[in-house]
């Protein structure tokens, strides 16, 4: 008997309404993210690197008018996109197939999920917390203490590194191959529209690889090093360009960089087409 035939397939409706609020609130990140490090760039109103990272974000939610309820939707619309991905992953609704490309496709899928799942629960210990989350933007360095004390713990690390170095590069060369164009212009817009969003995915996708490829190195450089505290997650990468020669206006690019990614999460959101 075929176990699999009994199990209900998700409800279309309820697939496409948690991957628009998903899109959304993973708009608002990485809006807020890259207006925090833009902020930090120019040292505007005393704005810092640590400031800008996902822990800062959601710290800087929690403190607005009503920032629980802000954040308690923010959490839960990162909870619908990470479910949302592991629906993508195992239904292969984007008909990836099951060769080899489209197993590594669907694989990052639930990758994705996994770390947006991460960030839902992240935001969510914060609201139900009393003091906001402070140590969540040491989670990096966390990981590379704990593979660091593993067998091999300096190769484990350096795994970590060049995988996620090698998703930085994937991005840019998504961004820049316009391989991301086929959702856009899969939606049936109007060529003004279409226009936008190709131009905010391009320098968004760009921007997101850059940051990734900086966080690979930093592993990169824990692994060699063999200490943890060379890790780091979007807030060191931050840092790591701010230090850089011209560094105010390489996070000042990379930071408008991410808005752009943001509004475009926010177009998808609103014109992508969902499969279910």
């Amino acid at each position: 008997m075929d176990i699999s035939s009994h199990v209900p397939a998700p409800p279309p409706r309820w697939v496409e309404n948690f991957a628009r609020f998903g899109l959304v609130a993973k708009g608002i990140v990485y809006c807020l993210v890259g207006i925090l490090a833009f902020m930090a760039a120019f040292e505007l109103s005393g704005s810092s690197e640590q400031e800008a990272g996902k822990t800062g974000v959601f710290q800087f939610i929690l403190d607005q008018p009503f920032g629980r309820v802000l954040l308690g939707i923010v959490a839960l619309g990162l909870l619908c996109y990470s479910i949302w991905r592991f629906i993508e992953a195992g239904y292969d609704t984007e008909d990836k197939g099951s060769g080899a490309k489209g197993i590594g496709r669907r694989i990052g899928y639930a990758f994705s999920g996994l770390v947006y799942g991460a960030l839902a629960v992240l935001a969510g210990k914060m609201v139900l917390s009393n003091g906001g989350g402070s140590g969540g933007g040491d989670s990096r360095q966390t990981l590379a203490s704990e593979l660091l004390q593993q067998p091999f713990g300096q190769w484990l690390v350096g795994i970590v590194a060049i995988s996620t170095m090698l998703v930085g590069l994937y991005q840019i060369y998504r961004g820049v191959s316009d391989k991301y164009k086929k959702q856009v212009q899969h939606a049936g817009l109007n060529h003004d529209i279409e226009g936008m969003m190709i131009r905010a995915g391009k320098i968004g996708y760009i921007a997101r690889g850059i940051v990734w490829i900086i966080i690979g190195y930093l592993f990169l450089k824990a692994a060699l090093a063999s200490n943890p505290q060379e890790a780091g997650g979007s807030s060191s990468a931050f840092k790591f360009l701010e230090d850089s020669s011209y560094g105010s206006f390489l996070l000042g690019a990379v930071a408008l960089g991410l808005i752009c990614y943001g509004v475009f999460m926010f177009m998808r959101a609103k014109y992508q087409a969902i499969n279910t």
